[in-house]
């Protein structure tokens, strides 16, 4: 079947944008056909219609495209737009139509489809040398919405790892790329795009010359990399795939950085959701997290921040100490922090702000926003010179007043800007003479129609005559029909009421279209002055983007050091030795949470004199778990330049954190309980280093009894003899509590439990020993299990305990103690496995 012009116009756009959702402007409304139509449809609840009968078709009014764009971005499409570009009354024949913008979820600028505390990463991934479990990658990723774009080489084993810290909405990656990887991101990522790009945008020249040309430069020696690194080849093909789609100006993309491992405390993806830094681990929602609890920012800027130095800590002493510096200054001084603070809460997202400007989507008001978060500057600035902390020094440095800008804008815009460039009333009286002038006539030049009036009242003698205006008739002359006799013939009557007839004359039908044309004349003049405007503003990029940077260090550091005066926190010691000394720790998110007053505080000790591996014993429910994370986040927090809530803490400075922290069946990767587990233990195994910080919370629970045991004692003596990092393991197994006596650096403690009758009080304290009952039974009551199942369970276990071995000797209780440690894994395996079995 023959298509109609209309419908040819509707493929050639929809053949150049494959793979996305293309939005077909058809006078007021977006219309999808075929398969879009259908996933509209079914995304969006519209009606399914369609043209001809025969071709599928949905739609939506054009007012309604922001809404309906943030929908299908969240469904995990692309979306093609694609617009009129000339105005149908004096289109010749078919209106031109072309796709004037895509929107894909990692390109947006737009503050009402991004979430402002969120960075929102387009991350590429190019395989580098060897393309197996021990190749290596190259990544770059960048924030469209504020410019920053960086790359990094990693080992095959880290990408997990990476896309976890960074939570891209959407990868890019080779049209070649293995179906297992492509699976493996899919699934270990599920809410994020996945993209398949041309292979030739991953080619090695191609990709550096997209960054050389854009850049201006001849090398990019000049930002860190050596010409051939992998990750060079994904930051073109990034660059490349943002001026395909984005169809504006990337000129705020202005510089990429190398991102350096070694310079960072590295936290695997496992650590990261386990210790519920930014999601928490029931509903993967924000509230309730670390970051959460953490965030007394002001500024959607510094909220994102905060954000990156929480899953990014620094692993280098001095940059960390200039953090703790500014810390404690504003800390101490209450009044410099609060007016900091106060001023900050103005601000404008000045990162944001520069994007949409730098892009040509900024609108009016976006010009005003910067225009008052400018005005802010050289208050913020006087608050922070001559400050004693060094870092607060350097960021007065750093901000930069843009003095001339921001009287341009103060000069040119008025108080109140409408959201759109095309509805006029943007520019101050007075800035232009010309468009001045034009207002004059388009107020209907009072002086004129005085005059007009005047005239026609002496020329026909009727004093009650009167010149009026209105939105729907324009101009006239009212007359009562008293005087109907008295109308001139050139009078052409134009509306009747009920007491008088209105008229135009030519004289004063030359007038109206004068000042109509007026109006249309002030809204062009408007708009060109407006994009002058928009233009000054981007020529500042640079010094904007810096300016934005220092607005958002001020405000994690204020929004820091009010955390830790309202909460007591401490300014953690840092050091270069294996130690961690906190003396009464508390739990960062569970001190909020609970009353206050009743979290119970505990003192951590790990290093060379007071053991380097804790094994904690003790029932469920009485605080084991609460004890070994609040360690790992201490260690955290203040290595992202935090106080930390406790009375004193010492902490040495660790390369990971690493953390085994319960289990769960992934039936999407085919992996078991036990095996989800073992996989994890063996990661902290095989890249613990001695200066790195190991969180165990249970190992082995997920086997046999046998098994289990066997392989927590093991694992404990290789984290001790091996790798001699700081590690403190929760277990149930009392008997690996018997370690200590072979050990040397191994340290029991328990979790104090006091019995009352037949029940148990839960004390929260840590202390030296270790446990030797797990209190089950007394938890699965609390828990509400029935009287008659508790009854039977008491049964089997007085049984349990008191059954004698085949040679009776040992009850049994006793002979899972007997677990000596001269004996290896396997042995241990091997003959607890055939005693379990054997009648």
């Amino acid at each position: 079947m023959s298509l109609t012009p209309m419908m040819q116009q509707y493929q050639e756009a929809r053949q150049r944008h494959p793979g996305m959702l293309l939005l077909f402007r058809m006078g007021d409304f977006y219309e999808l056909f075929h398969d879009d139509a259908e996933v509209a449809s079914r995304v969006l609840g519209l009606t399914l219609t369609s043209r001809d009968k025969t071709i599928p078709m949905a739609g939506f009014p054009h007012h309604a495209l922001d809404g309906h764009l943030r929908q299908l971005l969240r469904a995990g499409h692309r979306v093609a737009i694609c617009d009129q570009v000339e105005d149908p009354a004096l289109a010749k024949g078919l209106v031109k139509r072309e796709v004037t913008r895509v929107v894909t979820p990692g390109t947006l600028t737009e503050d009402d489809l991004l979430d402002p505390r969120q960075p929102n990463h387009l991350l590429a991934v190019s395989p580098g040398q060897g393309r197996g479990a021990e190749g290596q990658f190259g990544l770059a990723w960048v924030d469209l919405s504020t410019g920053q774009f960086l790359a990094a080489d990693i080992a095959a084993d880290q990408l997990r790892d990476e896309l976890g810290r960074l939570a891209p909405s959407e990868c890019l990656c080779p049209e070649n790329t293995t179906e297992t990887l492509l699976q493996s991101l899919q699934v270990q990522h599920p809410g994020m795009v996945l993209c398949r790009r041309p292979d030739w945008t991953f080619e090695p020249a191609t990709a550096r010359a997209a960054l050389l040309k854009h850049f201006n430069v001849r090398t990019l020696a000049g930002f860190g990399f050596a010409d051939e690194q992998p990750c060079l080849i994904a930051a073109g093909a990034l660059l490349l795939y943002l001026q395909e789609t984005l169809k504006a100006s990337l000129a705020h993309v202005q510089g990429v950085r190398a991102y350096r491992h070694s310079h960072f405390l590295l936290i695997d993806e496992v650590t990261r959701r386990s210790l519920e830094l930014t999601r928490t681990l029931r509903d993967g929602e924000r509230d309730g997290s670390l970051l959460a609890f953490l965030d007394r920012t002001v500024t959607s800027m510094g909220a994102r921040l905060l954000q990156e130095w929480l899953v990014s800590p620094l692993g280098e002493r001095a940059p960390l100490e200039a953090r703790l510096d500014a810390v404690a200054e504003l800390k101490e001084d209450h009044n410099l922090r609060q007016e900091l603070r106060a001023g900050l809460s103005d601000a404008g997202d000045l990162q944001r702000l520069t994007a949409r400007v730098s892009t040509g989507r900024a609108s009016p008001r976006d010009l005003s926003a910067v225009a008052r978060t400018l005005r802010l500057l050289p208050r913020l600035k006087a608050k922070i010179t001559a400050r004693r902390a060094a870092l607060l020094r350097d960021l007065e440095t750093r901000l930069e007043l843009c003095v001339e800008l921001r009287e341009a804008l103060d000069t040119a815009l008025v108080d109140d800007p409408p959201l759109t460039a095309r509805e006029g009333g943007i520019i101050r009286r007075g800035y232009d003479a010309g468009l001045d002038e034009l207002h004059a006539i388009a107020r209907g030049g009072k002086e004129w129609i005085a005059n007009f009036q005047a005239q026609e009242i002496a020329r026909t003698g009727i004093n009650s005559l009167k010149i009026g205006f209105n939105q729907v008739f324009g101009y006239y002359i009212e007359i009562t029909h008293t005087h109907a006799s008295k109308i001139p013939a050139d009078y052409q009557r134009k509306q009747t009421l009920k007491n008088a007839e209105r008229y135009i004359t030519p004289e004063l039908k030359e007038y109206e279209e004068k000042v109509l044309s007026a109006q249309e004349k002030i809204h062009q003049r408007e708009y060109e002055l407006f994009g002058l405007l928009r233009d000054r503003v981007a020529e500042l990029t640079g010094c904007l983007q810096q300016t934005a940077a220092v607005l958002a260090t001020l405000d994690v550091l204020a929004a820091l050091a009010d955390l830790a005066a309202n909460r007591q926190y401490c300014r953690p010691e840092l050091c270069d030795e294996q130690v961690l000394e906190i003396a009464a720790a508390r739990h960062p998110v569970l001190e909020q949470s609970l009353p206050a007053g009743t979290f119970v505080p505990n003192d951590v000790a790990l290093g060379p004199e007071a053991g380097m591996l804790l094994l904690i014993t003790g029932p469920n429910m009485a605080g084991k778990s609460v004890y070994i994370r609040q360690v790992a986040l201490l260690t955290l927090m203040a290595q992202m330049g935090s106080f930390v809530p406790a009375g004193k803490a010492r902490i040495g400075l660790v390369d990971r954190i690493f953390t085994r922290v319960g289990a769960s069946d992934e039936l999407n990767r085919a992996q078991s309980t036990f095996m989800v587990e073992m996989t994890e233990a063996a990661n902290i195994l095989n890249n613990a280093s001695p200066r790195s910080l190991v969180i165990l919370d249970e190992i082995g629970r997920g086997t046999s009894t046998y098994d289990g045991v066997s392989l927590a004692w093991a694992i404990t003596e290789y984290l001790h003899d091996e790798i001699g990092c700081r590690a403190l393991f929760a277990t149930h197994y009392h008997e690996l509590a018997e370690l200590a006596a072979k050990l040397p650096a191994l340290r029991n403690y328990n979790v104090l439990v006091q019995e009352y009758q037949d029940d148990i009080i839960f004390l929260h304290k840590i202390a030296p020993g270790s446990a030797d009952k797990s209190y089950g039974i007394h938890v699965a009551r609390l828990a509400g299990v029935p009287a008659a199942v508790l009854d039977r369970a008491r049964e089997v276990l007085t049984e349990l305990e008191s059954r004698p071995l085949d040679n009776g000797e040992r009850p049994l209780r006793r002979r899972r103690r007997d677990l000596t440690p001269h004996l290896s894994l396997f042995a241990n395996f091997e003959t607890a496995e055939r005693e379990n079995t054997e009648p």
